[in-house]
């Protein structure tokens, strides 16, 4: 490993005060753990760029598989760090937040290695149609595929509503599209297969099998993971209960503990979400006992009974 030559890096400043506005405790632990290992590998590179980079002929050809490993984590400066980093903010807080974090986590972690094998796979194939043997040459680095692939993810939870792309309003459930196209023709140097190698892994898991595959997968490794007689029940939102098996083969289930976001969200959106903060802090500061409790919010029974006990005492 080897460190990154000292200069002003206005990229990574802006970063750091785009988190720090946003509150470190404000952003979910997976995506808060993404961007620190890409700032660090940008500071602390494992290997220089062009023995990170990804391409058929050193992959392939070569054998050099760690490739696929390293290039999501390094950047070729401190700019394209602050761009892939600050989409990964925005998306990792709406996502993470939605689907749990050991589920993100697993999300990040196949979308990194898929994105660079279906790169390879598309570069391949245009060098075969096109007959042009630089494509298996053309060597990519950076987070950006995997960017693509959370945004076709995005806009699958979220499907209304337009974007703004170089001007033009464009349905959200095409904007990974227009994205692409538009990134392509005003940012020389992008690679558009790595851009398509993206989106192409995010249709795999909202339209195609990986979702599935990725499920059943998961439901092996935790009941690997326990001991026999408990069956865990693995959905994308983490392990949501077992059941444990009495002798004569009863089922009994019981519900786990992880923690569910939507019911503290309600199935808000991010703007309804801070509409009812607002107005929770607000009935908070004029009515700390008596009220209902703030809508999208549960307590526990003990609690509830806690509070009725009150209201009798308070109206006697």
């Amino acid at each position: 490993m080897q460190r990154r030559t000292r200069g002003i890096n206005t990229g990574l400043l802006l970063l750091l005060s785009q988190i720090f506005h946003i509150g470190i405790n404000n952003i979910p632990p997976v995506t808060l753990a993404t961007l620190a290992v890409n700032v660090w590998f940008f500071l602390n590179p494992w290997k220089p760029l062009y023995h990170s980079c990804i391409s058929v002929e050193k992959c392939y050809q070569q054998k050099d598989w760690q490739r696929l490993l390293l290039s999501p984590l390094h950047h070729g400066d401190d700019w394209h760090l602050y761009f892939n980093m600050v989409s990964m903010l925005w998306k990792g807080v709406k996502l993470e937040k939605r689907l749990g974090s050991r589920w993100f986590a697993y999300i990040l972690a196949t979308f990194s290695l898929l994105t660079g094998v279906v790169y390879l796979l598309l570069q391949f194939a245009f060098a075969e149609l096109m007959n042009q043997p630089d494509f298996k040459r053309n060597c990519a680095v950076g987070f950006s595929g995997v960017l693509f692939a959370l945004k076709v993810l995005s806009n699958h939870y979220c499907p209304g509503g337009f974007v703004n792309i170089l001007g033009f309003p464009v349905p959200n459930r095409f904007a990974c599209w227009a994205e692409l196209v538009a990134i392509h023709f005003c940012t020389p140097g992008t690679s558009f297969a790595g851009h398509l190698a993206g989106i192409l892994v995010g249709l795999m898991y909202t339209q195609g099998p990986l979702k599935k595959v990725m499920d059943s997968c998961a439901g092996i490794f935790v009941s690997n993971a326990v001991p026999s007689g408990q069956q865990y029940h693995f959905n994308n939102a983490g392990p949501s209960g077992y059941q444990n098996r009495y002798a004569e083969g009863r089922p009994v289930t019981y519900e786990a503990t992880y923690r569910n976001y939507d019911v503290y969200t309600a199935g808000l959106s991010e703007e309804e979400q801070l509409e009812r903060a607002l107005r929770a802090s607000i009935w908070d500061r004029g009515n700390t006992r008596n009220g209902p409790m703030p809508y999208g919010f549960r307590l526990p029974p003990e609690e509830e009974m806690r509070r009725q006990r009150l209201h009798r005492f308070d109206g006697q």
